[in-house]
């Protein structure tokens, strides 16, 4: 498996949907606080670290989970 690294042309945009390896889900691209990528669950939540070395865009199927795990905690809270 090979890794993109990200420059700082490579950055993603403020609410791109990435994947982290580490944590192994995607989340929405906040913004970089000192060495970390911050990302932030879809449909919101905490936010975690995340290395920008490792992070990448989400694919469809990834973009796909993260939304339809958004949706099924939303309709939980309403419940």
């Amino acid at each position: 498996m090979t890794t993109t690294q990200h420059t700082d042309e490579q950055t993603p945009e403020h609410g791109a949907l990435v994947y982290d390896p580490v944590a192994g889900k995607a989340g929405e691209y906040q913004d970089k606080v000192g060495p970390y990528a911050m990302l932030r669950p879809v449909g919101g939540g905490r936010e975690w670290q995340a290395d920008p070395a490792l992070i990448r865009p989400a694919t469809p199927a990834e973009r796909l989970s993260a939304e339809v795990k958004a949706v099924n905690e939303r309709a939980g809270r309403v419940l």
